[in-house]
């Protein structure tokens, strides 16, 4: 069920590293599969080959949005239902926008309750994100969420789930679904060999801003405080250790690039909210500063 552990080198650049099926990330094989091959992982496939994901994030509650990001070329795109303004519903329309394309569909959770967890894989994510893991008992809870018995405790039902990803999707469910914990305080790094060892778990998943402000820090990503900067080496350090993936949240491709070169394997940058913000404001302030120039130099 657990991948074998992943070493990364550091890459030339973040996208159009040529894992898509063609240069712009778009779908060469979107529907849904037969004849007993359930729809592939894309993380996991990158992961075997001993390479690095690059993944999007979304925070707006738009199925469009959500298909737009899907065709810019990310390896896997999460929904956010912890801290980004979407609900279930919502959730379901933005996995079927993704599904457009062959990007990956996750969902980070509002919590380790396997309610929504088993909503979320039965309307088609492919992972799950699952914040504030703090011992193995929750560990075990979430991973248990995720996985049909004998191994786990997810009710049978995926009736968005087995339309889109295949035939046999019940019976492969187990070995495609990924389970992300995510490390985000001083009490989760104290527990990290325990969560680390639970069967089952296929990742841990770093949220900066909690685990800085746990560690008496600032929210926020891509820190170089000392102290943030050594916890997320002694997490690394244990993934390396338990063969278990590593994932970070990240605020640019410089420091991404930086991590995925340390050894993370699962990279996200930004999120939609936030790309838009900046693509947006640097439009306005360009246009605005070169219409003064052109004013000023009597164009008009």
């Amino acid at each position: 069920m657990r991948p074998l552990p992943v070493h990364s080198a550091q890459p030339a650049s973040l996208l159009g590293r040529g894992d898509r099926s063609n240069m712009h990330g778009q779908s060469t094989g979107l529907n849904r599969t037969k004849g007993g091959v359930v729809k592939p992982n894309n993380i996991r496939d990158i992961w075997q080959r001993k390479g690095f994901v690059v993944n999007g994030w979304l925070s707006i509650p738009s199925s469009f949005s959500a298909e737009v990001m899907a065709h810019l070329g990310w390896d896997s795109l999460c929904v956010d239902l912890q801290h980004g303004v979407i609900d279930y519903q919502m959730a379901v329309g933005m996995l079927q926008g993704i599904c457009t394309t062959d990007v990956t569909p996750i969902a980070r959770v509002p919590w380790n309750d396997p309610a929504i967890i088993m909503k979320l894989l039965d309307a088609g994510a492919y992972g799950i994100v699952c914040p504030m893991v703090n011992t193995r008992a929750e560990a075990e809870r979430f991973v248990g969420a995720c996985r049909y018995a004998p191994v786990g405790y997810r009710s049978s039902g995926p009736i968005r789930a087995a339309l889109w990803a295949g035939d046999d999707y019940h019976e492969k469910a187990n070995d495609t679904i990924l389970t992300f914990a995510m490390i985000e305080t001083v009490e989760a790094v104290r527990n990290l060999d325990e969560i680390l060892s639970t069967p089952g778990l296929d990742a841990v998943y770093i949220g900066p801003s909690d685990l800085s402000l746990t560690l008496g820090g600032r929210p926020g990503l891509d820190h170089t405080d000392a102290k943030v900067v050594d916890a997320l080496n002694t997490i690394l350090a244990g993934c390396k250790r338990h063969g278990v993936h590593a994932g970070l949240h990240t605020g640019s491709p410089a420091y991404a690039k930086e991590m995925i070169a340390k050894g993370f394997d699962f990279v996200t940058l930004l999120n939609d909210s936030r790309i838009l913000t900046a693509a947006g404001r640097k439009i306005v302030e360009e246009t605005k500063s070169l219409a003064a120039t052109a004013r000023a130099g009597g164009v008009y």
